[in-house]
């Protein structure tokens, strides 16, 4: 048996677990906060079989989009002054981790 975590973009969140529960995966949701753009993040918990990892993985990534983004950015010109200026960011997709267990009980 595995756990999968996968880390999926707010707006891309809805479709991934409609998709899960429809193939009929068990998920839990928690809502997280990704450190990088402090943005809005749902990390999906999904307790599964090892032959059934791939299906799992390939349903996240059909419904996790990569996208890019503008945010902002700031350079120092070292005498204390900074200017702000837009950075393109790549956001979205899924970061999946995948763990054995040794013990599972539903009671």
């Amino acid at each position: 048996m595995k756990l999968i975590f996968a880390i999926v973009s707010n707006d891309d969140s809805s479709k991934v677990s409609k998709e899960l529960t429809k193939n009929r995966f068990s998920v839990t949701r928690l809502a997280t906060t990704g450190g990088f753009l402090m943005a809005g993040n749902t990390t999906f918990l999904i307790g599964t079989d090892d032959d059934k990892v791939d299906e799992v993985i390939s349903i996240i990534g059909k419904h996790s989009k990569k996208r890019t983004q503008m945010v902002p950015s700031s350079a120092s010109y070292g005498v204390g002054m900074y200017t702000s200026f837009p950075v393109e960011v790549q956001v979205g997709g899924a970061t999946i981790f995948v763990t054995n267990i040794e013990r599972f009980e539903k009671l």
